[in-house]
């Protein structure tokens, strides 16, 4: 009985594994088919897709494709919610409403709702979950529901190389400046100068560079150094492990040392110890 058991449990051990193989293997190839781009644009009818952009599958909440303008070479993770428009099937007019510039990122659970223009410049990374939006409920009428009051609008700009951390709220009439930086969870409005570091809700400016002073308050790390662009895969995996004996040796020498420093400090209290017997003879 114990060896039927035992053959049972490795049969079903054996058909999970294989089920779980099937499931994944068939779930990369719908990812695949459903993905969107400009050469497989599915259901979708964008303004205009780039060349390299590709919206992940599933998609989140599409709408107002013709008015928003996806760049050249843009990531859109997976869920991302874009939409132009107030709802499904509203004409807006010709000009585009959202615009996303060449080699922006967006993050997977990202929202960007514009009733009125919102545009990301060329380069802006965005973490998970990153809230954009043109639009905000007002609660001017205290007898009327707040989702009932009609909400306030106001363009939205992104400037190029801006870097949006997981969960950062963008609010209408925010315009950032280039390379800033807004701190995840942050909540933005109004106006972010160039090269500012944001955090907070509301978000202030923690952290500022200027031309003559560098930036105040300093960097607490040093700045990564970045890797030629010539250098071939293996020459980066010798780096790594030359990095890793390195490393050894370091771990291995203040091993040492801390051994040295151990064997001095016994020797002290042993010279202390014998100190008085040498004193009365």
């Amino acid at each position: 009985m114990p060896k039927n058991e035992n053959l049972f449990s490795s049969w079903r051990g054996w058909r999970g594994r294989v089920t779980s193989r099937l499931v994944h293997r068939g779930w990369r190839a719908v990812q695949r088919a459903g993905a969107v781009t400009a050469e497989r644009p599915g259901p979708y009818r964008f303004g205009r897709i780039g060349v390299g952009t590709r919206l992940a599958f599933p998609q989140g909440t599409l709408f107002g494709e013709p008015w928003i303008e996806l760049g050249e070479h843009c990531v859109i993770g997976e869920q991302v919610t874009l939409t132009a428009g107030m709802m499904p099937g509203v004409d807006l007019g010709p000009d585009p409403v959202l615009r996303i510039g060449n080699g922006v990122v967006l993050g997977r659970g990202s929202h960007v709702i514009a009733s009125v223009p919102v545009e990301f410049g060329d380069d802006v990374f965005c973490g998970p979950y990153v809230y954009v939006t043109s639009d905000n409920h007002s609660y001017d009428d205290p007898e009327q529901p707040i989702g009932r009051q009609w909400p306030r609008s106001a363009p939205v700009r992104i400037g190029p190389g801006s870097w949006l951390g997981a969960g950062a709220v963008i609010l209408p009439g925010a315009r950032l400046g280039r390379n800033v930086v807004v701190a995840a969870g942050a909540v933005v409005r109004g106006e972010v100068p160039d090269h500012a570091v944001v955090a907070g809700a509301p978000a202030r400016i923690i952290r500022r560079w200027a031309p003559e002073e560098g930036w105040q308050p300093p960097l607490r790390t040093p700045a990564p150094v970045p890797i030629p662009e010539d250098m071939t895969v293996e020459q980066l995996l010798a780096l790594a492990e030359l990095e890793r004996e390195q490393e050894r040796a370091g771990e291995r020498a203040r091993q040492r040392g801390q051994a040295g420093e151990r064997g001095l400090e016994e020797a002290r209290e042993g010279g202390l110890e014998r100190e008085p017997g040498a004193g009365a003879s």
